[in-house]
């Protein structure tokens, strides 16, 4: 399967799955999204420590590493906020649906990449 929207080269990268990896990635490549990296991460924090599992802390870096693996490539990152704001604003349902379903397909893709498939 081709990777939707991945024309631009990697800014970065692929970095490990670990809190410090993922914090300096979000921060070289979408320094806006880093305060909003460390409240998630004490949020999960708090969460694990509080069920005494480790579940939140592996959700928190599962969705923080597909969120690099989109923005790691200007293109695809700039077609996902696209698609975004096309959603927000359909009007059409099939619009919609060709929009969420490309939505589908980048983050699917961006999943994989994560994980390393």
């Amino acid at each position: 399967m081709s990777t939707p929207h991945q024309d631009s080269k990697a800014l970065i990268p692929n970095p490990p799955l670990t809190t410090a990896a993922l914090r300096a990635a979000v921060a070289q490549i979408a320094p806006a999204y880093l305060s909003q990296f460390v409240d998630h991460l004490d949020q999960a924090t708090e969460q694990a420590a509080r069920q005494s599992t480790a579940a939140p802390l592996q959700n928190f870096l599962q969705q923080w590493d597909e969120f690099v693996a989109i923005q790691r490539y200007p293109d695809r990152a700039a077609r996902l906020r696209a698609l975004e704001t096309e959603v927000a604003t359909a009007t059409d349902r099939v619009k919609l649906n060709l929009a969420v379903a490309e939505i589908q397909e980048i983050t699917t893709s961006a999943c994989q990449e994560a994980v390393g498939e």
